[in-house]
């Protein structure tokens, strides 16, 4: 018995050290001064606008990935496409590159320096260094979540079901909603849940993307880092406090969703 003692003390020991502990610190630093003081912190003008910045596109990259995810997520499940692997192996490559190649990438590709950011810039719809921008960055890298949350679940799902629906005399539509929906949605939520809580705390990617402009693309990960880097770090805590009271909330929701569907990867 000493050895699996000891070993579960030193993995709690080892997990209190490299999570638990910096946690408990960033709780104190941000709260330090007292809550006037976090108010005041997070209160301001420019710290609204930065929350609200990467709410709304995390939000806004989370539906556009829970359509887009589950529409891949069917091809490689149902469809024997050509280059399905292929297609695979490149929906988890946002995954193992760094997310500041990520921004590289949508700098190369629509940049102000090439044809197309320079054409789309000259007519008032630019990408890169502007919101949309914002929200590529966010799609291209969560893309991974909601596809391997949803591929489990849809293998899973016995197409006998759907045979029988359309003997009944169901449509294609009354057969997606009734029979394929229902068990595939739980699996689109809870990868949806995963989206919007990683691209609320995207950081590498947006830096080189968004231009950080106070006020119009300065997202919430960016401006903690400027005030960091402006030797407020009491401020820079109280705004990560923020981020990471949604992280807790979001963590459990998205493990209850993943159980929801039956043990779906997220």
């Amino acid at each position: 018995m000493k050895g699996p003692l000891l070993l579960r003390l030193g993995v709690s020991t080892w997990v209190t050290a490299l999570v638990a502990l910096p946690l408990a610190v960033l709780i104190v630093r941000g709260l330090e001064g007292g809550p006037a003081a976090f108010l005041e912190a997070v209160g301001g003008q420019g710290v609204r606008d930065a929350l609200w910045l990467s709410v709304w596109t995390a939000a806004l990259a989370t539906l556009i990935n829970a359509v887009v995810g589950t529409a891949i997520a069917w091809v490689l499940v149902r469809w024997d496409v050509p280059g399905r692997r292929f297609i695979a192996a490149l929906v988890d490559l946002p995954l193992a590159i760094p997310t500041l190649v990520a921004g590289m990438l949508i700098l190369a590709m629509l940049g102000p320096q090439t044809p197309i950011g320079a054409a789309l810039s000259a007519s008032g719809a630019a990408i890169a260094f502007a919101r949309p921008g914002i929200v590529l960055a966010l799609v291209f890298v969560t893309l991974p979540f909601v596809v391997r949350a949803v591929e489990p679940v849809l293998e899973e799902l016995d197409p006998a079901e759907e045979e029988a629906a359309t003997t009944l005399g169901a449509n294609s539509r009354t057969t997606f909603l009734r029979v394929l929906l229902p068990p595939v949605l739980p699996a689109i939520a809870a990868g949806g849940v995963q989206t919007f809580a990683r691209s609320i705390a995207e950081f590498g990617s947006l830096a080189v993307v968004s231009g950080n402009i106070p006020h119009k693309t300065l997202v919430a990960p960016v401006y903690i880092l400027g005030e960091v880097e402006a030797g407020n770090t009491a401020g820079a805590a109280s705004v990560s406090l923020v981020l990471l009271a949604l992280a807790l909330v979001l963590q459990p929701l998205a493990g209850l969703l993943a159980r929801k569907a039956g043990g779906g990867r997220v």
